[in-house]
C-alpha cells in the first residue's frame, strides 16, 4: 500500500451544500430557506426552548423546592499543615505560597483529617470543621476567625 493509494471510506466524504448559486443548483433562490419568515431572515437565530415568541415552557411551569447555593470551599485538611513551622501563622497567602490550595481568594475550610505534628499554629481561613479546631487548640493553636459553626451547640442549663 502507497500513500498515494489511499482513499476515504465510501460515503465518508459530501460535498458542501452550496446554496443561492442559481436555479439550477437545486437550492437557488431562497437558498433552502423556505419564502418569508423569521427564520428566512440573516442573522436569525433560534435559541434552545425558542417556541416562537411564546412563553417558552420552562417559563410555564410551575418551580418546586428551593437550590440550595453552597459556599465551594478549597478543603484543607489538618495533615496537610505539617509543612510549615511552629509558632507560623497560616493564612490564604501562605497556604497558597506552599501549594496546598490553588487559589489564595477563594475560601478556604479546614477539616481534621491527618495528624497535627506542629505545635503554636496560628490558622485564620474562612471555616473550621469542629475536629479541627479541638485538635488545633489541643496542639496550642490558635484559630482566628468565626468558629461560631465548627462550635458545638451549647449545652441549655436548667
Amino acid at each position: 500500500m502507497k500513500l498515494n493509494d489511499l482513499k476515504p471510506a465510501p460515503g465518508a466524504k459530501k460535498n458542501r451544500r452550496r446554496v443561492g448559486r442559481g436555479l439550477g443548483s437545486g437550492h437557488g433562490k431562497t437558498a433552502g430557506r423556505g419564502q418569508k419568515g423569521q427564520s428566512s431572515r440573516s442573522g436569525f437565530s433560534q435559541g434552545a426552548g425558542w417556541e416562537g415568541g411564546r412563553s417558552r415552557l420552562v417559563m410555564r411551569l410551575p418551580k418546586r423546592g428551593f437550590v440550595h447555593h453552597n459556599t465551594d470551599y478549597q478543603i484543607v485538611n489538618l495533615g496537610d499543615l505539617s509543612s510549615f513551622e511552629a509558632g507560623a501563622t497560616v493564612n490564604a497567602e501562605t497556604l497558597r505560597a506552599v501549594g496546598i490550595v490553588r487559589h489564595a481568594d477563594r475560601p478556604i475550610k479546614l477539616l481534621g483529617n491527618g495528624e497535627l505534628s506542629v505545635q503554636n499554629l496560628i490558622v485564620e481561613v474562612d471555616a473550621y470543621s469542629r475536629s479541627a479546631v479541638r485538635a488545633l487548640q489541643g496542639a496550642g493553636g490558635t484559630v482566628v476567625g468565626d468558629v461560631s459553626e465548627a462550635a458545638p451547640p451549647q449545652a441549655e442549663a436548667q
